[in-house]
């Protein structure tokens, strides 16, 4: 029992998940009289909005993510287990993991969220997607396969699809890596591979919604839409993809669009852990909280960030799955632990909207802050920049990244495209970490008969 914590008399707090807001809150919680105990199935706190960048070879995998129990090395109320979560006691107060049980007097769930591939079971089996770290290893190493093998073949459909790239979803994850393949195709490709005709390669951004960037101001989406047409990105809206096999991304039943390299960016659920109780579990896998960021019924264990589903008058859905969001509940959720334990009344939260943005390409983003103020271009880019550099963990992550942003932009080069792990999609696993279902990875007979999608 407690995979040989401490026995301490002050209460424990038992954080599942060190993503932005698991943390924020252990942190908050340095010289708080609890046992701080952290589990997450990574030894390391992994920066999920730059991960687009290391699929492209932008930046180094270790320049996003930082050790765990580095981070909080000399926070002497810490303690951290590498484990996976299987499931929570309520009743127990116990969480069960693939390393032992783990006694809780106060539960904090921030596991954040998993891709969402709405039911389609052919684009969960065979669809890459960027949500950890290994996923974004294999899909620079899947792209750079695939010119490897458009130099070796002669049928001319096959090396087409093993060059276009779709990208599923108009949101800022989607649009950044968009552009950023886009950098790609124009200042690195043309140099790597000179034997293809780069001027045949696709990128095509697929967006189910009438717009890019939904959630921002539309004269962002309209910044965006325009920088998406200078970078020679293929938007098509109010389309959905219904399916993909045989290197093939339906739009209907019979029309797709020909494409070894699928990037799924459309969705997430949040990461509800078993044991939850299904009715307070929403829709979309978020777990209900009330103001407080506590589990309605369950007066110990509460839910902060992606998997906490916080419905208030001016977002009915819910707030937003952003890392403001989950920082701002960890601090104060710590602040209210606190109180708690000392009898007080906890505070009800308010989230206070910093902004949004999103990177385009070089020189290229857009920013929405409060009261409608709106700017993109170098100045977005800037912004953008200094955000993302000052959030990163660590110092020397900082020192990285900025060397590998100025390399870029004053050489116009990527310099991380190695295959260092061949990657097939045998070896695709889930967001839970558990392998798929294995399936072809050689490239198929390709039967031109059936229309493909003709993108203007």
């Amino acid at each position: 029992m407690d995979t040989n914590l401490p026995v301490s008399s002050q209460p424990r707090v038992v954080i599942v998940g060190c993503g932005f807001g698991g943390l924020r809150l252990a942190k908050s919680l340095r010289d708080a009289p609890v046992q701080v105990v952290v589990i997450d199935r990574n030894n390391y706190h992994n920066f999920q909005p730059l991960l687009y960048q290391v699929a492209t070879g932008a930046l180094e995998a270790d320049s996003i993510a930082y050790p765990i129990r580095k981070i909080f090395a000399g926070q002497k109320n810490f303690f951290y287990r590498m484990a996976d979560v299987q499931r929570v006691d309520t009743a127990a107060n116990t969480v069960h993991t693939s390393v032992g049980d783990i006694r809780y007097d106060y539960l904090v769930l921030a596991t954040g969220s998993l891709t969402n591939f709405f039911g389609i079971e052919s684009l969960e089996k065979n669809a890459m997607q960027i949500k950890s770290i290994p996923n974004a290893l294999n899909l620079r190493s899947f792209i750079f396969q695939n010119f490897e093998k458009a130099l070796l073949t002669e049928n001319p459909e096959e090396k087409q699809a093993l060059m276009n790239i779709v990208v599923v979803g108009g949101g800022p994850t989607g649009v950044e890596i968009s552009g950023s393949l886009a950098e790609m195709r124009k200042h690195v490709l043309p140099k790597d591979y000179p034997e293809l005709d780069l001027s045949k390669m696709q990128i095509i951004l697929v967006e189910a919604g009438a717009e890019l960037l939904g959630p921002m101001s539309v004269k962002s989406q309209q910044d965006a839409m325009r920088y998406m047409q200078e970078l020679g990105v293929k938007v098509v809206l109010n389309t959905h993809i219904k399916g993909y096999e045989n290197c093939r991304a339906y739009y209907s039943d019979t029309e797709f669009i020909p494409t070894e390299n699928l990037i799924w960016a459309a969705g997430v659920n949040g990461a509800a852990v078993p044991g939850i109780p299904e009715e307070l579990v929403a829709r979309n896998k978020r777990i209900n909280v009330n103001q407080w960021n506590q589990v309605p019924g369950l007066s110990n264990v509460f839910a902060i960030g992606d998997v906490a589903n916080m419905v208030t008058d001016d977002m009915p859905k819910g707030l937003p799955m952003l890392a403001p969001v989950a920082q701002q509940q960890a601090d104060l959720l710590g602040d209210n632990l606190q109180r708690l334990i000392k009898g007080q009344p906890p505070v009800p939260f308010v989230y206070k909207n910093k902004g949004v943005m999103a990177i385009v390409s070089r020189n290229k983003a857009v920013v929405d802050l409060p009261k409608d103020v709106h700017f993109n271009g170098i100045f977005g880019w800037f912004t953008w920049l200094f955000v993302h550099l000052m959030t990163l963990v660590g110092f020397r992550n900082k020192v990285v990244a900025f060397v590998d942003w100025a390399f870029s932009y004053f050489s116009s080069d990527q310099a991380l495209r190695l295959i260092i792990r061949p990657f097939s999609r045998r070896d695709v696993k889930d967001d839970q970490g558990k392998k798929k279902a294995e399936h072809a990875t050689s490239t198929p007979e390709y039967n031109p008969t059936p229309p493909a999608i003709q993108v203007k």
